[in-house]
């Protein structure tokens, strides 16, 4: 079955454009995975830790026939295989890919969240996702990913 899936994906090291685009190919490169929506790049401050540099961030839906810690573990390889190395939460990094909506599931496990405890406060992942995907439901709040964006 495959499923639909949204992450969110930023970069504020190196290339950060060409890390994003490495990052769009990686994932389209997954097996039974296609991408089929992908978001302009938007620039960024930082969040969380602020003395870094600023972040491109874009949305993308991919289609999938993993599961979600299938996706999750495949995803954290996708980010290591491009330079990812381990680092401060929240710090600068090559790039950084998060799961942020799968359709309507709701799921807390120590590895994985969804959907993604704080996308609802972040611009970086709202604004690229209204993109391509604004009237997409967040099932814990039932707010659409439009009305979540407006209300920031």
């Amino acid at each position: 079955m495959v499923t639909s899936v949204y992450l969110s994906l930023g970069s504020n090291l190196g290339d950060r454009a060409k890390n994003l685009r490495r990052a769009v190919e990686a994932l389209s490169a997954l097996p039974d995975t296609r991408v089929a929506a992908q978001s302009s790049i938007h620039e960024t401050a930082p969040w969380g830790v602020t003395e870094q540099p600023s972040f491109l961030n874009l949305a993308a839906e991919i289609e999938t026939a993993f599961g979600p810690l299938e996706l999750l573990n495949a995803v954290k390889a996708v980010e290591v295989r491009l330079g990812r190395t381990p680092g401060p939460h929240w710090g600068p990094r090559v790039v950084d890919i998060d799961l942020v909506l799968w359709q309507d599931l709701v799921m807390e496990t120590e590895a994985l969240t969804l959907p993604h405890p704080r996308f609802r406060e972040r611009a970086f992942v709202l604004l690229p996702l209204r993109e391509i995907a604004p009237d997409v439901v967040d099932p814990v709040t039932g707010r659409t990913v439009a009305e979540l964006a407006a209300a920031l």
